[in-house]
Formats: structure tokens, sequence, C-alpha cells
């Protein structure tokens, strides 16, 4: 209200001057605050009302009184972090194979990296079930090398949840730290290296502390994503590994006790929010972004970020120490020859490791395809036989054709819906100097922060009340939603390493901003605007948690139809279906490859 009166207080030419500064945010705000803010607040605000609509404490006291629910957030919060670490620790050094490749071995580990995605998650999940089962392709490996049975159980146990939600959450990792290394100069560790140090300390000392930011975002996307994770817990998982978003969902599916569902939510909500302040506090929040630093890294050290600056000090020296005596060991067994000098072991230790990352991320795919054409009514490996029957079944079928359409379209309608919103904001986040940048930054960025299951059933309940449950124009918002923050994230970091000089150069030769923006701007960030529209296509089109609530059993999309094909019948028509939405977005991906390479000529 207060900033309202001071706007209105202002003289003419300077609220006009502010107004046109943030104008281009309040559409996405808007947006954000109705179908956002809204739903989630009004889910989260039952939970502190009773069965008379007064206001009272008795779900909380209830979440209190029982020790299985802090057990089940504990163990919500164990597997996140597990599964961040993995994900960090396997997907860091593929990020910088990546990074450090060139031409068409880069843009081919790219696409292997992305194929996951291509693959229903459904299916994937499904694969893993086979794969790692007492009769899967893991035990014959194992029986192969003489082993009655595989050592340790892979299946129903935390190590099968490990092992599904590690695959499907690697790619965005390794995603959100490539597009920081990409800007990473290269020639800085070679000039290290030109100064003395060894491979090894120009890397941990140059390299390493500038990669930390898309580091530290990879850790949290990973980490919130995982906590809002049923599908694969639920399947991969036992009764002792439940996780708090499927609390939520027996709650709201079962039970219909919106309150009490909403009680867990702000519990699961706090959490996250208690993980993304302790992340801002020690990489700022514009790492998210591709950033070098924020909030935290732009003031002196103190507190939490001095003690994450103390601890990566700490570890960076550790790593210098072990190189330098690995070096020196190895310069014991073959001392220097000038005349001879040996290749770098890190380069093809580098590509074993990259090698094996990405056979395990392809895996599960390459599962899919065979079993697509077997001629047996289950899921099962070997395939038998061989037949086009489930395609036919799948492109014959009006259910699966038309969740396939309706797939396309919502994804067309929720990727443009959420370049509209979001493409100017980012705009005015990156170019604008104004108040309170960090916290808008934050607010366009909340969904991302916030579990996806109750983004769901917020939206669920919400439009239970607006009649928009089981409706397009439903998928189409709450897909817009969740695509948004990915949108805004990409055109940042396109923005940042734009030059700016371009722009003035237009300008000096008479062209208006809007010509300027049209003609110069635009067609140069063409191939990031193309790949931002890409990525909130492909989360819209895989996007299951939303429209298994909101869709009403009515707007089938294809990962609902795939869902409600594997709770009545697993049958190879899954990956009969599954193959085909990988081959059509792989097609996309090539032509948008294709597009950037011309563009870019």
């Amino acid at each position: 209200m207060s900033a309202v009166v001071s706007v209105a207080q202002m003289p003419a030419p300077k609220a006009k001057l502010v107004f046109e500064r943030y104008w281009p945010l309040l559409p996405a705000i808007v947006f954000l605050v109705l179908l956002f803010v809204y739903p989630v607040a009004q889910l989260l605000w039952l939970s502190v009302l009773d069965k008379d609509g007064a206001l009272s404490a008795t779900h909380y006291m209830r979440l209190g009184a029982s020790p299985v629910y802090l057990q089940v957030l504990w163990t919500t919060v164990r597997i996140a972090g597990w599964t961040t670490l993995f994900c960090l620790l396997a997907g860091y050094p593929l990020a910088f194979l990546i990074a450090t490749s060139a031409g068409r071995v880069r843009q081919n580990l790219v696409l292997w990296v992305l194929m996951p995605f291509w693959t229903s998650f459904l299916v994937r999940t499904f694969a893993w079930i086979v794969l790692l089962g007492r009769k899967g392709l893991v035990s014959d490996l194992f029986s192969a090398l003489g082993y009655a049975e595989p050592p340790v159980q892979l299946l129903y146990n935390m190590t099968g949840i490990l092992i599904g939600m590690v695959h499907a959450l690697m790619p965005l990792a390794v995603v959100t730290m490539l597009s920081v290394m990409e800007n990473i100069d290269t020639n800085l560790p070679r000039a290290a290296a030109t100064l003395g140090a060894r491979g090894g300390q120009a890397f941990w000392r140059v390299y390493f502390p500038l990669s930390m930011p898309g580091v530290a975002a990879a850790g949290l996307l990973v980490f919130i994503t995982a906590l809002g994770f049923f599908i694969t817990p639920a399947l991969l998982g036992s009764g002792r590994d439940i996780m708090i978003a499927q609390v939520i969902i027996e709650q709201v599916d079962q039970l219909l006790n919106w309150a009490f569902a909403g009680a867990v939510a702000m519990l699961l909500l706090l959490t996250s929010l208690v993980i993304f302040y302790v992340y801002d506090r020690l990489f700022g929040l514009s790492t998210l972004a591709g950033q070098t630093g924020g909030s935290a890294v732009d003031r002196r050290p103190r507190g939490l970020w001095a003690l994450g600056s103390l601890v990566g000090r700490l570890f960076i020296e550790v790593m210098c120490w072990l190189c330098d005596r690995y070096g020196e060991a190895v310069d014991a067994i073959r001392p220097i020859d000038p005349a001879r000098p040996r290749k770098p072991m890190s380069r093809r230790v580098l590509w074993i490791i990259g090698i094996a990352t990405l056979f395990f991320l392809a895996a599960p795919a390459f599962f899919v395809i065979p079993v697509s054409f077997s001629t047996s009514s289950f899921i099962d490996w070997p395939p038998h036989g061989f037949t086009l029957a489930w395609y036919e079944k799948v492109l014959s079928s009006p259910q699966w054709v038309g969740a396939a359409i309706r797939s396309f379209i919502v994804g067309i309608l929720a990727a443009a819906l959420a370049m509209l919103l979001s493409i100017p904001a980012a705009f005015v986040l990156v170019r604008q100097r104004i108040a309170g940048r960090v916290a808008m930054t934050a607010f366009l960025l909340s969904p991302l922060i916030i579990p996806r299951i109750l983004i769901a059933v917020a939206l669920f309940y919400f439009y239970s009340r607006v009649g928009l449950v089981g409706t397009s124009v439903g998928l189409v918002l709450g897909h817009a939603v969740v695509a948004m923050p990915y949108v805004v994230i990409t055109i940042m970091a396109v923005l940042k390493n734009y030059d700016m000089r371009l722009d003035q150069a237009a300008w000096s030769l008479g062209a208006s901003k809007t010509q300027t923006l049209l003609q110069v701007t635009l067609p140069l960030i063409k191939p990031g605007l193309l790949a931002a529209f890409l990525f909130a296509f492909v989360t819209s089109f895989d996007e299951l948690t939303i429209a298994l609530f909101v869709s009403g059993g009515l707007q089938t999309t294809i990962p609902k139809q795939m869902w409600d094909n594997a709770v009545l019948q697993v049958s190879p028509a899954l990956a009969a279906a599954s193959t085909l939405v990988m081959f059509f977005v792989t097609g996309m991906i090539l032509i948008a490859v294709a597009l950037r390479r011309k563009a870019t000529t």
C-alpha cells in the first residue's frame, strides 16, 4: 500500500519512468499470484481451520503427536540428499566433458544426456523394475559371473529408489552445471599451467571454483525436485521408505482430508524454504540463472557463507595435495622425457566416467525400444518374438491418439504462454537496475522451488471451485506455471552473455528501442529463445503430477494415459507409446539444433 502511495505522490515523469521499468514484470507476477500463490495459500489456509471453519491448530497437533510424519519427512530429506549427492558426483565429470568438447562430439553428448527426458518417466521406472528384478538383466549378468543372485537387493528398498531417482534427475543436474561451465574461459586453467601449476592444481584452483555456481544451482534444483517425488518411491521402494508426497496423495485421493493434507504440505513447504534460505546464504540466488553470485557472494563473508567458503577452501587444498602426491608418484615411476611428453591421463579417465554415466542414463531407453516389439503380453526381458501389434494398437486407439494430440496442443500453448510471460520479465531482471530485483527473481522462480506435488494438489482444489477440473485450459495454465521458471532461467542466461554494444550501435544509427528489439536483439538470441521454448514444451509434454490431479479423467494426456495403462495392465503398449514419443521429441530437438546451426552461420 505504501508503494502505491509513494508512486502516486511522485512527479509525473518519474512515476512514468518507474512504470516503464516495472510494467513488463506485471503480467508474470499477476499470473503467478492468481494461479500459484493464491491456490497454494488457499490449500495451506485449510490446515489452520477445523471442521466448523474456525481457526484451529488441530491438524498441526496431529502432526506433532505422531512421530510417523516426522520420520517420513526425515526419510524424504535423506533420500533427496543422497539423490542430490550422487547426481552431482556422477554428473559433474560428464558436464565437464561436454563443456570441454567441441563440434559434433559435444552435440552428440548433449543428445545422449537428454535422451532420458524423451523417454516416458513411467516407462523408465517400469524398465528399472524389470532390469533390477530377480529375473532381470542385472540378475542374468551376475548369474553369468557365477553368482546365484546379486550381492545386494536392488529392488523394493532404498537402493531401488535411489537408482530410479538418480537416473531421473541426473540430466537436470548435468544441464544446469553445463550452463555455467560453457561460460568459463578455458584459457584460465592453461594460464595457470604456464605459471607452473600441475593439471590437477590448475583445475581445482581455477576451473572448479568458477563452476561452483552451476554445481550449487544443480544441487538445489535436484534436491527440491526430489522432495516432491512419489512415483519412483511407490514403484521401486517398500512400505518402509515412504516419502512425504505419498502421504499428501493418500490424504487427498483416498481420504479426501484436504485440511490435514494442507498441514502436511505446509511441513514440506517449510522444509523447502529452509533449504532455499540456506542456499541463498551460501551461494546467492543469481546462481540459478547461471551467474556467479548474488546476495551471498556480493557481501562480506560471514555466517553460513563464511562457513561454506572455509569448507570449500579446505576441500580444494585437500584435492590439490592429492593431485600433487599422484603427480610425484607418476614422475617417480616414469620420469619426464622432454622428447616423449606423456599424454594426460585425466582426459582418458574423464571419457571412461562419462561413457559409464551415459550408459547408465541410456540403459532404460535401449531397453524400452526392443520391448515394444515383443509378442509377450507383459513387459519382460528378454523380449519374445517380433511384432508391430503394439504400435498398431497405440496408433489405432482413440484414447492414445487423443491423449497424444492433447499433450501436443497443451504443450505448445503452455510453452507459448510461458514464453509470453517470461521473456519481458527476464529482460527487466537482466537489463534494468530496479529495486527488489533479487526478491522478484525469487518470486518468478518460486514454482521451481516449491515441490510439484504441492502445486498439483493446490491447483486441483482451486480448479474444483472455479470449474477448471477436466479442462484443457486448466492443463495449459497449470503447465505454464511450472514451465515459467525454466524459461526465465534460460532467457536470463542468454541475455547475460549478450553483447549490449550491438544494441547501442543500432541506437546510435537512429533505430528506436522497439526496432532494435525486433530487428537486432531477438534475431540474435533466437537460438536461446528456441531452447527455452523446447524446454518448456518438453516440461509440459511429460508432466504427470499436475495432469494426474487436474485432468479429472476427462482431458487425458500422454503421461496420464500411460499411468492409467500401467495401473490397469503393464503391457508393451507402454513401451511402444514411449518409443514413439522419444522419436518425436528427438526429431524436434534435431530440427532445433539444425536451425540453431543455420542461425549462427
